[in-house]
């Protein structure tokens, strides 16, 4: 086991941007998938050769490599699995993340010297549970996302200390039970253990009546419908004491599927709140300029969970979109002669404030006092996507830092 003081931070990689973005932004490890047997096939994932050259870069810079292999497989594609198994063992990922038990036994065999941790796709919602799985070689459980923190600080108490948990504590919430959801399969034909789900549970819904077909009637007094089933995403920045108390070793960000800067702004949430707790436990409060990060990205409206017990307010019914503030603008390549050596990503004007976030550090803002083409003429605007920018700063800036800016209202100019 990875022993440690502070939990460990564990950020999603959905291709080779995304985990660049999770180690820069302060990952202590990443989970990723391959071209098969991920929960996630939307995102690009990594073939043989990209998994090998991730994991290389992860190690060369002390973080840990985890692989998804938790769907549950059908007869046609259980046969596939020793093969993918024992490739993904050279490539020299540290841990495979399984669901099925014919998996965990598979991977126990073909790739033996790979530790095995338990999706939270298996729902693991007690301390027989875990110890059994542990038993059978998992190192550690991933725990379903319905336990309370007294549920897991059980589940603590009554394992073995050297079998690791792990919890999310950010990110998209499913509507059902461990994310087990049939509902993308019989709409569309996606099926959601296989990785390809639609998010039906976003959509908005009305009630119709069988005797009056073509009578639709909202389920709240809304023109838009009910999005009965839309869960609000999950936050617990706040709350970081509580999860380590509760014996959690490794705090998981859920999105695989979403933006390298989503990866890159809430790894770096994370990772200071988890450090400003390691610096001094017994007085946790989370700055402020930390809390607000996690509202600088595209979210849904948060809440905690059932991490104090049954959620009162988790659901959000007005829609199933996103709030999104912020967009960027450009991200560094380089600091040269005080000025930031940029590609730009969003059009932009001498005179916008502008934020930079940096590692490890609070954002910076200023205001874009000039800007300066690839050529190095001055120009008003940087109009095209990925054209190549720079603009003086007053203090040097890591290549790698994000550029933003607060989105402007509808009609603003």
């Amino acid at each position: 086991m990875n022993q440690r003081i502070l939990p460990e931070l564990l950020s999603p990689a959905g291709d080779r941007e995304r985990l660049e973005a999770a180690v820069r932004f302060g990952a202590d490890a990443v989970y990723l998938a391959g071209k098969q047997f991920g929960m996630r096939a939307a995102p690009g994932n990594f073939d043989p050769d990209a998994l090998k050259e991730a994991v290389r870069y992860c190690h060369e810079r002390n973080v840990l490599v985890y692989l998804t292999c938790n769907t549950v497989p059908t007869n046609e594609e259980v046969g596939r699995l020793p093969e993918f198994l024992k490739e993904s063992a050279a490539a020299g990922i540290d841990a495979l993340i399984v669901a099925d038990i014919g998996v965990l036994e598979l991977a126990k065999r073909f790739a033996p010297d790979i530790d095995v941790h338990i999706s939270t796709q298996a729902g693991i919602m007690n301390y027989h549970t875990a110890n059994e799985l542990h038993r059978m070689g998992a190192s550690r459980v991933v725990l379903a996302r319905e336990l309370s923190l007294s549920d897991i600080r059980v589940i603590r108490d009554k394992t073995p200390s050297e079998l690791e948990i792990e919890a999310f504590v950010h990110g998209a919430m499913c509507v059902s039970f461990s994310g087990r959801c049939l509902l993308s399969n019989y709409f569309l034909g996606r099926d959601a253990n296989r990785g390809e789900c639609a998010q039906p549970c976003r959509w908005g819904y009305y009630l119709m009546e069988e005797k009056r077909p073509g009578m639709y009637f909202p389920i709240e007094e809304d023109e838009r419908g009910s999005y009965i089933l839309n869960a609000k995403d999950m936050c617990m920045i706040e709350h970081i004491d509580k999860l380590c108390e509760a014996g959690i070793t490794s705090m998981k960000i859920e999105g695989r599927a979403k933006s390298s800067y989503y990866v890159a702004t809430i790894t770096n949430a994370y990772r200071q709140a988890i450090d400003q707790y390691g610096r001094d436990p017994a007085h946790f409060k989370l700055e402020d300029w930390i809390l607000e990060e996690t509202r600088k990205v595209s979210f849904r409206q948060y809440s905690t969970g059932f991490y104090f017990g049954r959620p009162e307010d988790g659901q959000f019914y007005e829609n199933g979109g996103y709030v999104r503030g912020y967009e960027v603008i450009g991200v560094v390549e380089g600091c040269r002669d005080g000025r930031i050596l940029c590609e730009q990503r969003n059009k932009f004007c001498a005179g916008d404030t502008v934020e930079i976030l940096q590692p490890g550090k609070k954002p910076m803002s200023m205001t874009v006092q000039a800007l300066y083409n690839g050529e190095g003429e001055r120009i008003d605007a940087a109009p095209h996507p990925q054209m190549k920018f720079s603009m003086p700063v007053s203090e040097p800036v890591s290549p790698g830092a994000i550029i933003r800016r607060a989105k402007l209202e509808q009609g603003a100019k």
